[in-house]
C-alpha cells in the first residue's frame, strides 16, 4: 500500500493505492488479546510484520480519552486496527444494554479521535453483523444498513457499531483519510470467550458439550428452538481477511466478512457434538430467545476484491475445541 499524506485538514485527500504493506510498519492492534485482535496479532507476526504494538486493558482504559491521545502520540502508529471491544451472547447484551452501548462508544470515539489527531491515515475499523435488520433479506448485503429494525436482544451493541461505520465515513468525509470498516459474520476460534454467563452460541455449545462429555451427563439442553441459521467464520480466517482489506480495499461502504454460507444452530450443535464425542441426547428450551431468524452475509464485494476463507467449519471445530482442551484453565469463565 502507497499512502502519500496531506495532513488531516479539510477537504485533504491521502491517496490510496493497493500495495502490500511495509513489513516494518508500525501497526497498533487495538485489542491485541481478544478473539479477533490475537488472531491479527498472530496472521501478521507469521507474514513478517516486525513492529506491532498492542496494550492491555490493565495498562491502557480505551475509556480513558486522555489516556489513549498519550498512548498514540507516545507510539506513533502508521496502521490502526480497531478491534476492541465490549462483546457478549445474547443473555449478556439483553442484561447490560446501557453497558454496550457506552463502553462501546467511548471505545470507538476515543481510538478514532486520537488516530485522527496524530494523522493516522490508514484505520481499519471492525463492526459486527449484528448491524443490519433483524429481517433483511438474506443473504445480507451491505446496503441493507439502516433500512429497518435490528434485533432487540442485541440492539444497543448495534447501535454503536453503527455509530463506528458513520465515524468512519464521516472522517472519509471530512478529510480525505481512506479509513475503511469491515463488518465480520459469527466468529470462532483460540482467545474465544467461554464463559456461561456472556459467551455466544458456538463457544458456549463447546464448553457445555464438553463439560456434558467429561461429566459423563446423559443429556444437555441448549437455548432456543434450534431453527435459526448463522454463518460462521474461523477467526484466523478473518485476520486473514482484514490484512488483505488494508493492503487492497479503498471505499466508504462496510465490507461483509463471512463465508457466505450457513447451517442451523442445530447443525451447529451436532458439529460441536462430534468435535467433542459427546453423544447424549440433546434438549432444546424453546423458553429462551432464538434471536434473529437467519443472519447470512453476501460477501460478493470481498470475493471480488480476491479473497475466499481457507477453513471449514467441521475443521474449524476441531481446533477449537483441541484449543479450548489446552486452555481451559486460562479461558476466559
Amino acid at each position: 500500500m502507497v499512502l502519500n499524506p496531506s495532513g488531516v485538514s479539510g477537504g485533504d485527500n491521502v491517496v490510496f493505492s493497493p500495495a502490500p504493506m511495509d513489513k516494518s510498519a508500525r501497526i497498533y492492534i487495538a485489542g491485541h488479546r481478544g478473539l479477533v485482535g490475537s488472531a491479527l496479532w498472530r496472521a501478521l507476526r507469521k507474514q513478517g510484520f516486525t513492529n506491532l504494538v498492542g496494550a492491555t486493558s490493565s495498562e491502557l482504559d480505551l475509556r480513558d480519552r486522555q489516556g489513549v491521545l498519550r498512548f498514540f502520540k507516545q507510539t506513533e502508529p502508521e496502521y490502526v486496527i480497531l478491534a476492541a471491544a465490549k462483546v457478549g451472547g445474547i443473555l449478556a447484551n439483553s442484561t447490560y444494554p446501557a453497558d454496550f452501548l457506552t463502553d462501546n462508544l467511548q471505545i470507538q470515539l476515543n481510538v478514532m479521535d486520537a488516530a485522527l489527531a496524530t494523522g493516522i491515515s490508514r484505520l481499519l475499523f471492525l463492526g459486527s453483523s449484528c448491524i443490519y435488520p433483524k429481517y433483511a433479506p438474506q443473504p445480507i448485503k451491505e446496503d441493507s444498513l439502516l433500512t429497518g429494525h435490528l434485533e432487540s436482544t442485541n440492539d444497543a451493541y448495534a447501535i454503536a457499531k453503527i455509530a463506528g461505520i458513520m465515524q468512519v465515513q464521516a472522517v472519509r468525509r471530512q478529510y480525505g483519510l481512506p479509513w475503511i470498516s469491515a463488518m465480520p459474520t459469527n466468529l470462532y476460534g483460540p482467545n474465544d470467550n467461554f464463559s456461561r454467563t456472556t459467551s455466544h452460541v458456538l463457544p458456549a455449545m463447546i464448553r457445555r458439550y464438553e463439560e456434558a462429555f467429561r461429566a459423563g451427563e446423559n443429556s444437555v439442553t441448549n437455548w432456543g428452538t434450534g431453527t435459526p441459521r448463522r454463518e460462521f467464520l474461523h477467526v484466523d480466517d478473518m485476520a486473514d481477511a482484514c490484512i488483505h482489506l488494508l493492503e487492497n480495499y479503498d471505499g466508504p461502504d462496510q465490507v461483509n466478512v463471512g463465508t457466505g454460507t450457513d447451517v442451523t444452530i442445530k447443525e451447529v450443535a451436532s458439529l460441536v457434538a462430534s468435535a467433542v464425542g459427546y453423544e447424549g441426547t440433546v434438549h432444546w428450551d424453546h423458553t429462551k430467545p432464538d434471536g434473529t431468524p437467519q443472519k447470512l452475509l453476501d460477501v460478493s464485494k470481498l470475493t471480488e476484491s480476491g479473497w475466499t476463507p481457507k477453513i471449514s467449519l467441521e475443521q474449524g471445530l476441531v481446533q477449537t475445541v483441541q484449543w479450548f482442551r489446552d486452555n481451559v484453565h486460562d479461558s476466559r469463565t
